[in-house]
């Protein structure tokens, strides 16, 4: 019988707090177990193993960071709208870099799987984001992509502790946005 007040939901916002802690790698059953209060083998009546909370977890991160960027952009539009969900991306990696961290290298399984659906949450706050440019929808795809990949990158090297120069790293990220902004317009 599950203890009382434990469910899959709570473990698995438990693993994630944890893996923000201690970082994506180092997060184990055991010292889950340890963090709840309880016996490895308990949390086996909630996930399946290793794999299943680090899936769940995932897919948590890719909601919360599709909301958060959705969230973000409400009753903006252009260069505005890019900002604001530049800025809730990296304050999201930044806040959460172990559960974040679950989310490269998993793939879902189809369109039920929570994983696609919270990353469909983010691609979707990211497609919004682009409606306010004049893109060609045959470069939908690589715009997405690009977004991603720039915000994904700049938010782990800085979560990562991989800027070490002594210029303001807020400077660089706006920057970032300036640039990412201008080529959007671009023709």
């Amino acid at each position: 019988m599950p203890r009382a007040g434990l469910d899959t939901a709570t473990v698995v916002a438990a693993g994630a707090a944890l893996a923000d802690e201690v970082g994506a790698g180092r997060l184990t059953m055991g010292l889950l177990a340890q963090r709840l209060g309880v016996r490895t083998p308990s949390l086996y009546k909630h996930v399946t193993g290793q794999e299943d909370l680090n899936r769940r977890i995932a897919a948590l991160a890719l909601s919360e960071g599709g909301d958060a960027v959705g969230a973000a952009i409400q009753g903006y539009a252009g260069r505005d709208a890019l900002a604001a969900a530049a800025r809730a991306f990296r304050t999201y990696v930044l806040g959460h870099p172990g559960r974040y961290a679950m989310t490269i290298g998993m793939e879902p399984t189809g369109p039920d799987d929570p994983l696609f659906v919270g990353g469909r949450r983010l691609v979707d706050a990211l497609t919004a984001v682009l409606r306010g440019y004049d893109l060609a929808e045959s470069h939908d795809t690589h715009a997405l992509r690009m977004l991603r990949s720039l915000f994904h990158g700049f938010a782990t090297l800085q979560s990562a502790g991989g800027f070490r120069w002594s210029t303001d790293t807020d400077e660089s990220f706006e920057w970032l946005v300036d640039f990412v902004d201008r080529g959007l317009r671009a023709p």
